[in-house]
């Protein structure tokens, strides 16, 4: 069952490979509907439903279509009938990308292995005709080149917990950034927003995380427009590193070094106890978390440790820290 979204949940619009919703606009005239994605997810975005083939003219149902040749350069055939789609398809993908900007998405999830959509290890067949599993999409190509910062992802990558937390840790950080350059985009507000991150980004990477912090140390040093892009690229580049249960563990050690002066030594031994639990695989992400949250709201502390992002960085609804 789909569950209610949140009031204070931001509106956040995500691109889909149309199929995924369900949609009847496969080669065969049938979907690949993920429940996941709809009934789980769906209440807390706006879809905004693409199909590269059908959109490009092919028609539903359509002949099978592949990619062939060079792995940097791949053409879009119909095998069967020599068709080619190759510039078809990449000066459609020009155009929707273009009026794809007006949506101002978040992210963007596709359909794997699709010669269109696949965004990783998608078939190049070659001249003798067997592939090699290191190509990409057509659309899907154009569409990291148009927005290299935006997260994507596929479908069937999203049944890995770790991969599935990651991609929506990165979605609702771009939907903040976003919200930043759009809102308030100063000097000020990009130190306050680096602050709110501190422990997000130290649990993808510490060397990032210092990166970052003497990037906005360093304000006055550099033109204003040019730093701003440049933090953007760090930290979602630092975001899409995999975080790990000892880089988790290490961020949950730095935020109970803040507690204690405040609680006794049997409240951070349990505390301590349940991060061991976790770094060890004894328990989920979400166990020692909820925790060190409690212990955090019962004592007074510094705002810019309580309003950490880490502690709250997607609706807890979707429950993505109960399986990593």
């Amino acid at each position: 069952m789909a569950k209610a979204r949140s009031d204070n949940s931001p509106v956040i619009r995500l691109g889909i490979s149309a199929c995924l919703l369900g949609r009847k606009v496969r080669f065969d005239g049938q979907h690949k509907r993920d429940g996941y994605l709809v009934e789980t997810l769906g209440p807390f975005v706006k879809w905004v439903p693409v199909c590269p083939e059908v959109e490009v003219g092919m028609g539903t149902p359509r002949e099978t279509i592949r990619l062939e040749g060079s792995l940097e350069d791949p053409r879009l055939v119909a095998p069967k009938s020599g068709i080619d789609h190759t510039a078809d398809m990449k000066r459609w993908s020009s155009e929707r990308l273009g009026s794809l900007d007006a949506e101002h998405l978040h992210g963007f999830i596709l359909k794997r292995g699709s010669p269109s959509c696949g965004a990783f290890r998608v078939k190049v067949y070659q001249p003798n005709g067997s592939p090699l599993t290191k190509g990409q999409g057509l659309f899907a190509a154009a569409l990291t080149a148009h927005w290299p910062l935006l997260p994507v992802e596929e479908e069937g990558r999203l049944n890995d917990p770790r991969l599935r937390e990651n991609f929506f840790e990165r979605v609702f950080a771009w939907h903040r950034w976003r919200e930043f350059v759009e809102n308030d985009g100063t000097p000020k507000g990009l130190v306050a927003f680096h602050t709110a991150h501190k422990m997000s980004i130290m649990a993808h990477s510490v060397e990032k995380h210092r990166a970052l912090g003497r990037l906005v140390a360093d304000l006055k040093s550099h033109p204003w427009a040019s730093l701003r892009d440049q933090y953007a690229i760090d930290l979602m580049t630092a975001l899409k590193l995999l975080a790990t249960p000892r880089k988790h563990a290490n961020v949950l050690y730095h935020l109970l070094g803040h507690l204690k002066k405040v609680i006794n030594s049997q409240a951070r031994q349990g505390v301590v106890s349940t991060i061991e639990d976790y770094r060890l695989g004894l328990a989920p992400l979400i166990v020692p978390l909820t925790l060190l949250k409690h212990h955090l709201s019962m004592h007074e502390l510094p705002d810019w440790v309580t309003q950490q992002v880490y502690l709250n960085p997607y609706p807890k609804e979707l429950m993505l820290r109960n399986h990593v």
